[in-house]
């Protein structure tokens, strides 16, 4: 396989992998309720993503930084507002 093909197959994994996370952010948008989500899952994906992250920096490979730095702020994203939505849940 070329670096091109591969490449593809890493940026259609990472866009697939990345995309996975919008329809849990579209109902906590609609909904505005977090308290089925389990912080403590998505604060240790988060984590692994920055690693991720930082493996495909000291590669410099542009399938994983992307993929990776897209889910990282997606996942953020929902760690903060269950963080936010926990009073709601008390």
């Amino acid at each position: 396989m070329t670096e091109i093909q591969i490449d593809t197959i890493g940026l259609l994994g990472g866009f697939l992998t990345t995309v996975c996370f919008i329809p849990q952010i579209i109902k906590i948008l609609k909904t505005g309720h977090v308290r089925d989500i389990s912080l403590y899952m998505y604060v240790v994906l988060t984590t692994g993503i920055v690693f991720w992250l930082i493996y495909g920096l000291l590669l410099w490979k542009l399938p994983i930084i992307l993929a990776n730095s897209a889910s990282f702020i997606l996942c953020f994203f929902i760690v903060v507002k269950k963080l936010l939505g926990r009073k709601d849940e008390i």
